[in-house]
């Protein structure tokens, strides 16, 4: 593009313009501060006045102080849409339909150059839009990218609706640009930093839903709006001036759901939906957004995988599921005699399970011979003894879950001194939060800080957790997925240091551990009785220690029990350091959910360490979570 926005310029200096007309400096000032020219231009209102653009691509602009000038910007646009016609594909009104479409409109230009725009209208006829649908594709936490979910937009045909089918429409995606293979570590700071380009692609969207619900296994989301045709062909003209057009990619705002939130402000004019985000820009936040703002007509849910063959195995006893690994392994089990000897029903839902879990295991695998043969058994099976139909129930929309920040207010005791603690934390759950629209088991914990006021108005900084994650995925016959947690800040342990009360270190520290995680509910208990252990690892930087780095290992086990009244956990720590320091905690902690948005917490800890004496801690704190 930037080949071409040159070659433009040239051919503007040597070539007669066609005949510009002129407008009054009030008309365009107007113009160039009206929110839908900000809305193309991706503009900001400065921290210290003034506009900035998010884009942060020269290619973009073409006035040269175009990012910061919004006016200087469309009087260069305007002055553009007069070239030549024989600048062809490198015309203006080519490479800015969008812009091009609206200064026409709104200053009744009626005497254009005529430009082909092939390219363009080649382009826009292979999409054809029609209507368009957010995608939520949920939370995925073995990835550092998806741990808070992800927002796409679908773009569909006139037809979709006929054909019942989606697989030709095509995804708009925004995402951060790697070259090169960072690991997760570096991923996760560069995308915190921005250190990555945010870039848009438009793809078919087969590949993208192939990519979620198989490869991640992630169950999707799909909000359809109620844009019209008109409203959504204005967004993909804009889509079309963004292309290979850089931004700044960062995970907290300036991220896939906030650019796909611009994108709807440009198709539908008047809506105001990043207003709401100045910090931070949430995807199941911006969801509810959208659907506040009342676009949403209908929504669709799709299981992943992993779902569907969880609740295919849910009717099976141990011996059955037993059965259905070995026939995926070998379908020549199929024609064994004690197999052949089980009830009709039976057999249907074992080789069902059986054909899901192949399925399954394929994910993201070249294909194999040996492994078609074993589906194509399985489905001529299916095919004799066909099963019930799978139903998965729709588990809570995501966007009804509790807002993401939090604000904590406590009150209680350590030892023999009585505190009142203030905390923020920025996102977004973790286990004792009111569970609905989350799963059981999961934690997502971004720069929390709790602020202690003792008595005396003896204040410290208790704890500050940088990242706190954790994924307690339960284990099954057929499943074997790993529990893991990791975590990095600063907090208080028990020490000999003569600081404040004098039994409590304020240290640093990076923390993490892996195991497995059980379902152990039967009967009335249901599936809402989680245990858990995990081995862990322990970096820490205490004063009290010689070391500046004092390594440890330990373990980390427990119980998390969704009841009536909300989310208990009961859980028992472990460090052992290597300077023979052993810390260990005993702790209890009950959420009430007193609603959506609103919950009172009791915590009740006891702390044994070797440089001090057992020290006993209780508190109740209201939680309001709020964006």
């Amino acid at each position: 593009m930037f080949k071409r926005l040159l070659s433009l310029l040239a051919l503007c200096a040597c070539a007669p313009l066609a005949a510009q007309p002129q407008f009054a400096d009030t008309r365009l000032h107007s113009l160039a501060n009206a929110p839908y020219w900000i809305a193309l231009g991706h503009y900001e209102t400065g921290k210290l006045g003034g506009w900035r653009s998010y884009v942060d691509d020269g290619r973009f602009f073409l006035a040269d102080d175009g990012a910061t000038q919004p006016e200087a910007e469309l009087r260069a646009t305007l002055k553009a849409l007069y070239a030549p016609a024989s600048l062809g594909e490198q015309h203006a009104q080519c490479v800015f339909p969008a812009r091009s479409r609206w200064l026409r409109e709104q200053l009744q230009l009626s005497k254009l150059p005529q430009p082909t725009c092939n390219e363009l209208r080649a382009w826009y006829s292979d999409i054809a839009p029609h209507s368009a649908v957010l995608i939520f594709p949920a939370a995925y936490l073995n990835s550092p990218s998806s741990m808070f979910g992800h927002t796409l937009l679908r773009i569909d045909q006139a037809n979709v609706d006929s054909d019942g089918s989606a697989m030709l429409s095509y995804a708009l995606n925004f995402g951060a640009f790697i070259e090169g293979a960072d690991n997760s570590m570096l991923y996760a700071w560069k995308g915190l930093m921005g250190g990555y380009p945010g870039l848009f692609a438009l793809v078919p969207y087969r590949e993208k839903m192939a990519e979620y619900t198989r490869l991640e296994n992630r169950d999707l989301w799909e909000y359809r709006l109620n844009l019209t045709a008109e409203e959504t062909g204005r967004m993909v003209e804009h889509v079309w001036e963004l292309k290979q057009i850089r931004f700044d990619y960062f995970f907290f705002d300036e991220n896939c759901s906030y650019r796909l939130l611009e994108l709807l402000q440009v198709a539908r004019p008047g809506l105001q939906l990043t207003e709401q985000f100045p910090l931070t820009a949430i995807p199941t936040d911006t969801v509810r957004a959208v659907k506040d703002a009342g676009m949403v007509k209908q929504i669709d849910y799709r299981p992943s995988r992993e779902r569907e063959l969880r609740k295919s195995a849910e009717p099976l006893d141990e011996h059955e599921q037993d059965w259905a690994l070995r026939i995926a392994a070998d379908t020549a089990a199929l024609q064994q005699p004690d197999f052949q000897a089980l009830p009709a029903p039976r057999q249907a839902l074992i080789s069902d399970t059986a054909f899901r879990l192949l399925r399954y295991q394929a994910n993201g695998q070249e294909r194999d011979p040996a492994t078609a043969q074993r589906s194509f058994d399985l489905l001529q099976a299916i095919h004799r003894n066909p099963p019930p139909p799978l139903v998965v129930e729709r588990p809570g929309l995501p966007e009804d879950g509790h807002d993401s920040r939090t604000w904590q207010l406590g009150a209680g005791s350590r030892g023999d001194r009585a505190f009142a603690e203030y905390g923020l934390r920025m996102a977004y759950h973790d286990l004792e939060d009111n569970l609905y629209g989350f799963p059981l088991g999961a934690q997502i914990e971004i720069l929390q800080m709790q602020l202690r006021q003792y008595e005396g108005n003896d204040w410290q900084l208790q704890q500050l957790d940088l990242a706190s994650i954790r994924s307690l995925t339960p284990r099954s016959q057929l499943l074997q997925p790993l529990s893991w947690q990791v975590r990095g800040g600063f907090e208080r342990v028990p020490g000999n240091s003569t600081e404040h009360d004098g039994k409590a270190t304020l240290v640093s520290h990076i923390s993490g551990g892996a195991g497995a995680s059980w379902q152990l509910g039967e009967d009335w208990l249901g599936d809402d009785l989680l245990g858990f252990s995990l081995l862990t690892g322990r970096l820490e930087h205490n004063n009290d220690f010689a070391p500046f780095a004092a390594p440890a290992i330990g373990f980390d086990s427990g119980l998390l029990w969704r009841n009536p009244l909300g989310n208990l956990r009961l859980e028992a720590q472990g460090d052992y350091f290597a300077n023979g320091e052993v810390r260990r905690t005993l702790s209890l902690n009950q959420q009430w959910e007193l609603s959506q948005n609103l919950g009172l917490r009791l915590s009740a800890e006891r702390q044994f360490s070797q440089q001090t004496s057992p020290l006993n801690e209780v508190q109740l704190e209201l939680k309001w979570y709020h964006y």
